[in-house]
């Protein structure tokens, strides 16, 4: 029973943080909306016992949402993503494709006779997932996992041309800071 009613608080926390990632006014807000909708997502997949897809999803939604804002608070011409705009365009088009696209996925839920499988049910369907989903390829995604990280370190790091001793020296002993770009926070 409690189940029910936890699967039916995510699914509708889903469906409202994933309205909300078009009706606030600010890129960051609408990330950290996503990263709600992705959270109860996770929830509902943990609880059909599928810890590790669970944790996964929690994991690289977490860390992707994160990484996307602080992109913006580094990078946007706008103070870190925070100022009004819209996140919807073409409201009508948008509108109509995706009432039709619901209707035609509900219509398939209903109307196809679905096979079902005469095979006996894994011991650990979690596993037996992980293995048809990954099988030797672990090694290589833990591999393009670190090339990735490596990747935006490198990034932010060839982003600026001055390091964080610029402004008082290699043994941070100047009195004022000596900003080589005006304007800075020590002027």
């Amino acid at each position: 029973m409690w189940q029910q009613i936890v699967f039916w608080l995510c699914a509708a926390g889903a469906v409202a943080s994933g309205v909300a990632v078009f009706r606030v006014d600010s890129m960051a807000r609408a990330t950290f909306a996503l990263l709600a909708s992705f959270v109860f997502a996770a929830v509902t997949v943990l609880l059909v016992d599928l810890a590790y897809l669970g944790v996964l999803v929690l994991l690289m939604m977490i860390m992707e949402m994160v990484i996307m804002v602080l992109f913006m608070v580094m990078y946007m011409m706008n103070p870190a993503g925070l100022m009004p705009m819209t996140m919807v365009h073409n409201q009508k088009g948008a509108l109509g494709i995706s009432a039709g696209t619901f209707a035609v996925l509900t219509a398939v839920v209903y109307l196809v006779d679905w096979p079902s499988s005469g095979a006996a049910r894994p011991a650990d369907p979690a596993h037996a997932l992980g293995e048809a989903i990954m099988g030797s390829k672990m090694l290589v995604m833990i591999v393009v996992g670190l090339a990735l990280f490596a990747t935006i370190v490198t990034t932010v790091v060839l982003a600026t041309h001055r390091g964080r001793y610029d402004r008082y020296g290699d043994r941070l002993d100047r009195r004022s800071p000596d900003d080589p770009v005006r304007g800075g926070v020590g002027r």
